[in-house]
C-alpha cells in the first residue's frame, strides 16, 4: 500500500500520534517511517486522494499539532511514497540535506504577506507624473485620438503599472528583510502586486507584525495588505 507522508523530523522525538487522524474516509491512523537519524510522520494513503476539506484541513491539523511539539520539516499536502520501504530508503539517502534544512527552520514559522493596491488611484498618479501618457489621455479624451493613440496609452500604462508594482513590493519587502531570515516569492495572486512569504524566527515575530502595520500605514489607504500566519514553513522546505 502507499504510504502518504505528512512531516519529517528527527527520529526518536516522542510525539502525541494516537490522538491525531489523518486524511482519508475514515481518518487513517498515524504511524512513524524511520530512516537513521529521521523519521517520517505518515499513515497509509487512500485509494482516491483528492483536495478535499476535509482532508486538506487534516493534513494542516496534523503538521501544526506535531510543530508544537518539535522541529518538522512539514510536506505538501498529496506527498505519496510508493510504500514504507522506498521512503525508509530516501530519508537515508537524503539524511544530510534534510538535517540540515531541519535545523536551519527549527524556531520559525511562515508568514504568506500579499499587497494591493487601488486601480484607480494608481492610474491618477500615472497620469500626474507621466507627460506623454497625460497627452494621449487628453486626445482620446477629446475625441481626437487615433487607434495607434489608444494603442500607446495601454502599453505605457501597463509599463508603468508593472514598474510601479515592482517598486512597491520591493520597498515592502526591504522594510521587512531584517525581520525575516528568508524570503520567498510565490506565483503571482490575481489583483495583488506582491505575494511573498517569510520564514521568521520566533523571537522576531511581534517586530515582523509591528514592521507589516507601519509598512501599510505608511503606504496609505490605497494600499491593501493582508498577513495570513504563523503557517508551517511549506515554502521554505
Amino acid at each position: 500500500m502507499s504510504t502518504y507522508v505528512y512531516a519529517l523530523t528527527g527520529a526518536g522525538q516522542p510525539l502525541p500520534l494516537e490522538e491525531l487522524r489523518g486524511v482519508g474516509e475514515p481518518a487513517a491512523a498515524l504511524r512513524t517511517v524511520r530512516g537513521r537519524e529521521l523519521m517520517a510522520v505518515v499513515s497509509d494513503a487512500p485509494d482516491r486522494l483528492r483536495a478535499k476539506r476535509r482532508d486538506v484541513s487534516a493534513h494542516q491539523e496534523v503538521v501544526e499539532a506535531l510543530m508544537r511539539e518539535t522541529a518538522v520539516l512539514p510536506m505538501r499536502f498529496g506527498l505519496v511514497a510508493p510504500d514504507d520501504e522506498q521512503l525508509s530508503a530516501s530519508l537515508i539517502e537524503r539524511e544530510s540535506a534534510y538535517q540540515q534544512r531541519l535545523e536551519e527552520i527549527a524556531g520559525h514559522a511562515e508568514y504568506n504577506l500579499k499587497a494591493s493596491r487601488d486601480e484607480e488611484d494608481l492610474l491618477r498618479e500615472i497620469l500626474r507624473d507621466s507627460e506623454p501618457a497625460r497627452q494621449l489621455n487628453e486626445r482620446i479624451r477629446t475625441g481626437q485620438g487615433t487607434h495607434e493613440d489608444r494603442v500607446a496609452l495601454g502599453e505605457l500604462v501597463s509599463g508603468e503599472v508593472a514598474a510601479r508594482h515592482r517598486a512597491a513590493a520591493e520597498r515592502v519587502e526591504n522594510a521587512l528583510s531584517s525581520c525575516a531570515a528568508e524570503a520567498f516569492l510565490g506565483e503571482g495572486a490575481e489583483g495583488h502586486f506582491m505575494n511573498t512569504s517569510f520564514l521568521v524566527p520566533k523571537e522576531r515575530e511581534a517586530l515582523f507584525h509591528q514592521t507589516v502595520r507601519t509598512t501599510a500605514d505608511e503606504a496609505g489607504e490605497a494600499y491593501t495588505f493582508t498577513l495570513t500566519g504563523p503557517l508551517p514553513p511549506y515554502s521554505f522546505v
